[in-house]
């Protein structure tokens, strides 16, 4: 099998559907042709200013990094795609910057990640100032214009100028399916690492080189053109942010396919009118969500709008659980959608998938994808369908590299079991006896209480089926009798008593896993992509006491 550069796949799409669009924002209307040209001219101007490949990957250790890397602040636009691809293009290696770090956080990042240069949008621009005398590293700024009115920081040059003074072609370098892919976490159980992927690795997981739920690999170049060729233009509207993992896989998969990607028009956070304005004016047949706390809104806009979405076929969901509940609301409406879960992480990529449909409805099973398999607690075996116990879901074959700049971490998460090299990210699972996969939640977030395991997500969706819950989190707190106490951060949309939610959760899970204490929040606090915040949670419950 042909070993893929991400880079050079893209060309070959491009290549072949050259006049298709590819990505819509706005006004802005993308060819790949378009794209081809930006993503080139970005890659000569980052050349040009003399970043690329250091150490080649055969010298190197699996935390380490050869390449020179480029961190990407920026809300959802054409410029995010372009920093991926032009990154790529150079053998530099991009990254990801949650935009709502504070300066202690974002000093960090930039240092953990040894970050040489960054494309920000102006908005961000004070932020940067305030911690740049801390990273005497980062040497290159580009400063993408959002009408901010921000002035270039000293020693920024203007995006849009760098490009349009920089070469069309691609820079004269040996791209390498070595090159890397960087992917940090999104810090929300502890602090960020940043995740390498060896580009043909995180290609054929989950960027392009199959297709989720398929699972059908393309097996050289040709195959990547004649996939596109083939493609449709069926074009997918993208809520959650580029810098979450899931909103790149999935568009690097569409893209991959020859099809579109389109944005909604506000791009700074989530707004239902607009996501469904702009899913009926582009036709969309695919649409992104990140669990209830992105769906819920969406359907309640639904319910009280007139909007045509005919169009849509598919709503796939990831990192974080759709409840039955909102499923079959969403079903309701649009009987003839399917609802398609995905499960994965940063650490894993694509791993499984479960299809719901109106009149057959779960949550929390998963048909697993080659190479997803259920490992003891102890890291020393395999285990069968249908085994004893609950073990760690692991995924073997296309894995990361490892941890940057923490060997001790990688040796933990990848581990190499009966000869053969693991990533176990941490998530609790089980096999069926049908070999299907029940996933029960992240060990970070699972409740040591009065001896007996609680998984926050299976309480969570207990919680959130009444219907006076707008969102919940909930998370473990210190305890004299329990060693560790359930408890429940809670926002309502009408009037609930801890009587009332408990009553309604018991009726799906048994008395020890509900909560202890029960928290009203006038808002609970999810990452930009939807995901839970399970540091804020435990603060709030905390200081709650």
């Amino acid at each position: 099998m042909t070993e893929f550069n991400i880079a050079l796949t893209h060309e070959a799409v491009s290549a072949t559907v050259p006049d298709r669009e590819v990505l819509v924002w706005r006004d802005r209307r993308f060819t790949y042709a378009d794209l081809t040209d930006r993503s080139r001219r970005l890659a000569s101007y980052l050349h040009g200013r003399g970043l690329g490949v250091r150490t080649e990957r055969s010298a190197l250790q699996g935390h380490e990094s050869g390449q020179d890397h480029l961190a990407l602040y920026l809300h959802n636009g054409n410029e995010y795609v372009e920093g991926m691809l032009g990154a790529f293009k150079a053998r530099v290696a991009p990254l990801n910057v949650n935009y709502r770090y504070v300066e202690d956080e974002l000093r960090y990042l930039f240092l953990n990640a040894q970050a040489k240069a960054v494309v920000y949008h102006a908005a961000f621009a004070p932020k940067l100032a305030a911690v740049l005398d801390a990273l005497p590293q980062l040497e290159v700024l580009l400063q993408v214009d959002d009408g901010c009115g921000h002035e270039l920081l000293p020693g920024a040059v203007d995006y849009e100028e760098a490009l349009a003074a920089s070469a069309p072609e691609l820079p004269p370098v040996e791209h390498s399916p070595d090159d890397l892919y960087i992917l940090y976490t999104g810090g929300t159980t502890g602090m960020p690492k940043g995740v390498l992927w060896r580009q043909h690795d995180i290609f054929m997981s989950t960027m392009g080189g199959r297709t989720p739920g398929v699972w059908d690999p393309v097996s050289s170049y040709d195959d990547v053109r004649a996939r596109a060729a083939a493609g449709s233009s069926d074009a997918m509207l993208l809520i959650p942010p580029f810098m979450h993992g899931a909103a790149q896989w999935a568009t690097f998969i569409m893209m991959s396919t020859g099809a579109k990607v389109v944005i909604p028009d506000e791009n700074t956070r989530m707004d239902p009118a607009d996501v469904l304005r702009t899913l009926e004016r582009e036709r969309c047949a695919m649409l992104t969500v990140v669990g209830d706390a992105v769906a819920r809104p969406l359907l309640e806009e639904m319910e009280k709008g007139t909007y045509d979405l005919s169009s849509l076929v598919v709503v796939g969901n990831g990192s974080a659980p759709l409840t039955p509940t909102i499923k079959e609301r969403l079903l309701e409406l649009l009987p003839n959608v399917i609802v398609s879960d995905s499960v994965g992480s940063s650490e894993t990529g694509a791993q499984g998938s479960h299809m719901s449909v109106k009149g057959s409805v779960s949550t929390g099973t998963f048909n697993r994808g080659p190479g997803a398999v259920v490992v003891s607690e102890d890291l020393t075996s395999v285990l069968d369908p249908g085994h004893d116990g609950i073990g760690w879901f692991a995924q073997e074959g296309w894995v990361p590299l490892g941890y940057l700049g923490d060997a001790e971490k990688t040796a933990r998460t990848f581990p190499v079991i009966e000869g053969t090299r693991y990533a176990v990210p941490g998530d609790r699972a089980r096999l069926l006896p049908d070999g299907v996969l029940e996933l029960l939640g992240r060990d970070a977030v699972t409740i040591n209480t009065g001896g007996e395991k609680v998984f926050a997500e299976e309480v969570e969706s207990a919680i959130a089926s009444h219907p006076a819950v707008q969102d919940v989190t909930v998370c473990g707190r210190a305890s004299e009798r329990w060693g560790s106490e359930v408890v429940a951060v809670v926002q309502l949309t009408s009037a609930a008593t801890p009587e009332e939610l408990e009553t309604h959760a018991a009726r799906a899970i048994a008395r020890y896993k509900l909560p202890k204490a029960w928290v009203f929040v006038d808002q609970v606090v999810r990452s930009p992509s939807g995901k839970a915040d399970y540091r804020w949670a435990r603060e709030v419950a905390e200081s709650a006491r």
